[in-house]
């Protein structure tokens, strides 16, 4: 397992490298993942015991992903007076980005079917 994350923070260094070295703004592991990505069928072919031991570790990772969302929560426990201040803009935030999800995901959707009923036509 300690292969296995020792891989996945390999990954997320050559992310963030890459995304400082070329000025990209995405976040760095996000860069990371799309790089292991593609390089997995690559990994699993020439070292099948480190596939198994990225699969054990990103397993491990996400049965305790909610341990990562403490801090934030002690976080926002401790600003609670300058969240509550800005109450409204938040709720408004939450509420126009929750509509712009929404309203895209229709699009996409939409959009998908079209392409796909064009395909079958063909």
């Amino acid at each position: 397992m300690l292969r296995g994350l020792a891989v996945l923070l390999l990954f997320q260094l050559v992310g963030e490298s890459l995304v400082f070295l070329l000025g990209v703004s995405i976040p760095g592991p996000v860069a990371g993942l799309v790089l292991l990505f593609a390089a997995l069928p690559v990994l699993d072919r020439l070292w099948t015991q480190e596939a198994a031991s990225i699969d054990e570790a990103a397993e491990t990772l996400l049965s305790n992903l909610g341990l990562f969302f403490v801090p934030a929560g002690v976080g926002v426990v401790a600003l609670a007076s300058i969240l509550s201040a800005q109450i409204w803009a938040l709720g408004a935030v939450l509420i126009l980005s929750a509509i712009i999800t929404l309203m895209l995901t229709v699009w996409a959707f939409i959009l998908v079917r079209k392409l796909i009923s064009v395909r079958r036509r063909s």
